[in-house]
């Protein structure tokens, strides 16, 4: 069975689906902030030219999830799956921001558990590839189960940390990530 890198999940706070084009104006809401790319290795992501690449390469990954409140329905971040790699037996999960009132770990703890609930009926292993300097996301990645296991070049070339979870690692699903 090929790895469906756009499904759709459904939790107790969050429902994730597949990216659309018709998401931009509710995303980059999101994404103006400029708090939320402070610690990132492309900070100037807030600015609509940079954030509407970034929205353009996310739709062209065809791996890339609206994250939705179920209770407000609002959209409030993404995240995508990307690289999944056969012979590795892994996949990659990046690229996720939340708008700050869904910062605090809950939210990212459901989300990152969907998907990793998910990638690990495909894969052993996944890994997070995390900037040197973002020490926010350093922490929740840990915080899942993320073991650092060196470093290793990320999608544009700069050197990132390299976070890893394997299935083996994981006792249960619900109460893990």
């Amino acid at each position: 069975m090929p790895f469906d890198v756009q499904p759709y999940l459904k939790g107790e706070l969050l429902e994730l689906r597949p990216l659309r084009e018709e998401d931009y104006g509710d995303l980059y809401a999101v994404a103006a902030d400029p708090l939320v790319w402070e610690q990132h290795p492309d900070p100037e992501r807030y600015q609509e030219e940079a954030f509407s690449g970034f929205f353009r390469n996310a739709l062209e990954s065809r791996g890339a999830l609206a994250v939705i409140d179920q209770g407000d329905r609002r959209l409030i971040g993404s995240s995508r799956y990307h690289g999944y790699d056969e012979e590795r037996d892994e996949v990659e999960i990046g690229w996720t921001f939340l708008a700050r009132s869904h910062w605090g770990g809950v939210y990212n703890r459901e989300l990152k558990r969907l998907m990793l609930d998910h990638a690990f009926r495909f894969v052993s292993s996944v890994i997070f590839l995390v900037g040197p300097d973002n020490v926010r996301s350093q922490r929740a990645v840990e915080k899942i189960g993320g073991v650092r296991a060196g470093s290793r070049p990320d999608g544009s070339g700069k050197q990132s940390l390299l976070y890893r979870i394997e299935a083996s690692s994981r006792t249960g699903s619900a109460g893990s990530a």
